[in-house]
């Protein structure tokens, strides 16, 4: 396996370099995809008009993107109970299938950057340029997972009750921090790989 890759203009670049822009363009694409999907959401959730920060909300929308359920659970007394939300199948904005595609979209065109920039032409140069993005993409979906759970609490006739929705946090970082930019960038760098030996 080659421990370089290289570029026309700057020459050869060390694994290590290479391990850590991978991981960098990860945070880059997790930032980007929650950005659009923002621009494409973000409306719907502001006319909602819930007691919930709209950036939370978003984010519930882009955690289901990549399929990751998004739970609501309750609590009352010794009672309880988990429902899980479908928020883009319930969504009344037009864009919102457009979700499902833009994760694999954004990381398929990150690994394929990435086989460009460094001019990749084997399989495992473009696993080393696309592998590494599920880095920096796992560490953006586990710390949001956590961030974005939103909890309220309240009482009546004595009962305390809480209610507490988010991302399921296990398969947001299995799923969707590690399988989703394993597959898709690492496609796009190895099918790029593929279209530079021509």
């Amino acid at each position: 396996m080659s421990s370089q890759l290289t570029t026309s203009e700057e020459g050869p670049v060390s694994r290590g370099s290479s391990v850590a822009a991978s991981a960098g363009l990860g945070v880059f694409a997790a930032a980007f995809g929650y950005l659009v999907t923002y621009l494409l959401i973000g409306s719907e959730v502001r006319e909602a008009g819930e007691d919930i920060a709209t950036w939370k909300g978003v984010a519930w929308y882009f955690y289901e993107a990549h399929m990751v359920d998004i739970e609501a659970s309750s609590q009352a007394g010794s009672f309880s109970g988990t429902d899980i939300l479908n928020l883009i199948a319930e969504s009344s904005s037009s864009s919102a299938d457009l979700l499902y595609v833009l994760p694999p979209l954004t990381l398929f065109a990150v690994g394929a950057f990435l086989a460009m920039r460094w001019d990749v032409t084997a399989l495992d140069e473009a696993v080393i340029a696309g592998a590494p993005v599920t880095i920096g993409y796992a560490v953006i979906m586990g710390l949001g997972a956590i961030v974005a759970e939103t909890t309220t609490e309240w009482s009546a006739f004595g009962i305390e009750a809480t209610s507490t929705i988010g991302p399921a946090l296990l398969p947001a970082i299995v799923l969707g921090g590690i399988l989703y930019p394993l597959i898709f960038a690492t496609a796009g760098a190895a099918i790029t790989a593929a279209v530079n030996t021509r």
